[in-house]
């Protein structure tokens, strides 16, 4: 079926659901690509921590024990023997698995401390509270390149700027609070670096949208609208009431959209499951659904719902499916990808000597669709 036009847009969208919304979007195949070919990574990413923090090799029946192995629907010894540039099976039996050198070189770079704190440091200003649950900083703390013990080597090292409290609404949890000096920040949100002239964000269309004289110039007056930046100090009571005006209304979208900019800029792949990102509306005093304001502005976010998750990308950071301004940590993250990509071709029967052999006509049987039903955790 022919997309809708976008004249809907940046108003009130009626009584679609969550999940009409999302199939009405306009696909962009090139960030659906890249998302598929992220898949086995997201789902291996905790099976590649725990081995990442072993010294040794891990024995599977130890690892079926302690992490959700279910990696993929021919069962997970299966998904392991498709990447053997990655897993190193070992016998005797019970089967040990440890990373290959090249997979562990990549998964060791990872940004400063210092880097890090300033990351940190920026998510915690936009907070209206100057502050965010601990669990919600674990979610995203690969997206943010922060290292896996970023709670001794960057929270604990810089007493001057964080403090970690326990929460008061949640027992056993903790809140990580900005104890920074606000008058001695001077932060400048991403989109102000490379704001177009007069207009608040840069849009860039995927190909084949169709843009409605009406369209138009519904999307210039949003861009006109005046708007509090993500740094900016609001009053947390705005937003409070349930009845407010539909300008006042259209004014909180543009400061959320401001915010998922900001947040989305200071990830290291410039994206970021949307699952993850809603765990600090309140925090940021989102008072719009979020997954809304991404569909809602296609010129500035992609939202995949590829791999039964959703994925949201900031439109400005790529240029044909390759990050405008890659760093050391995306770099390594995308060769990471291309050596899982590989699979097992040109290597013959990998992992033959664990008793663990296959026909080249099962790699060829294999398909996408087996990796895109993974139970990813």
């Amino acid at each position: 079926a022919e997309p809708p036009t976008p004249m809907t847009l940046l108003h009130a969208r009626g009584k679609t659901t969550a999940a009409q919304h999302v199939a009405a979007r306009h696909l962009d195949h090139t960030f659906e690509k890249l998302v598929a070919s992220s898949l086995p990574l997201v789902a291996a990413s905790p099976l590649l921590d725990a081995l990442r923090a072993s010294p040794e090799p891990l024995a599977l029946p130890d690892l079926a024990r302690r992490l959700p192995l279910r990696l993929h629907r021919r069962g997970p010894l299966h998904f392991l023997r498709l990447f053997p540039r990655v897993f190193d099976l070992r016998p005797p039996l019970p089967l040990s698995l440890s990373l290959t050198a090249p997979a562990a070189s990549l998964l060791a770079v990872a940004s400063s401390p210092d880097a890090a704190a300033r990351t940190l440091h920026r998510l915690l200003a936009m907070s209206t509270s100057r502050s965010v649950p601990l669990r919600a900083v674990f979610r995203v703390w690969r997206e943010l390149a922060l290292p896996d013990d970023f709670e001794d080597s960057v929270v604990a090292q810089h007493p001057h700027l964080f403090r970690l409290a326990p929460n008061p609404a949640e027992p056993r949890t903790h809140v990580l609070h900005l104890v920074a000096d606000p008058a001695k920040e001077e932060f400048t949100p991403a989109v102000d670096k490379k704001r177009p002239e007069k207009y608040a964000f840069r849009l860039q269309f995927p190909p084949g949208f169709r843009l409605a004289k009406e369209y138009r110039k519904k999307v210039k007056e949003w861009q006109l609208l005046p708007y509090v930046g993500p740094y900016e100090v609001v009053d947390q009571k705005v937003g409070a009431s349930k009845r407010v005006s539909k300008m006042a209304r259209r004014k909180m979208e543009k400061r959320a959209v401001g915010i998922a900019h900001e947040f989305l800029s200071l990830t290291v792949e410039k994206m970021v499951e949307v699952e993850k990102f809603s765990q600090f509306r309140k925090w940021f005093g989102i008072d719009v659904n979020v997954r809304d304001v991404f569909l809602d502005h296609p010129g500035i976010f992609y939202l995949s719902a590829k791999g039964k998750r959703h994925t949201v990308f900031l439109r400005e950071a790529y240029d044909r499916g390759k990050l405008v301004e890659p760093n050391d940590v995306s770099e390594a993250r995308r060769k990471l990808v291309e050596l899982m990509l590989l699979r097992r071709h040109g290597l013959g029967n990998a992992n033959s000597n664990a008793n663990m052999s296959s026909s080249a006509n099962a790699d060829a049987k294999e398909s996408d669709d087996d990796l895109q039903e993974l139970e990813l955790y």
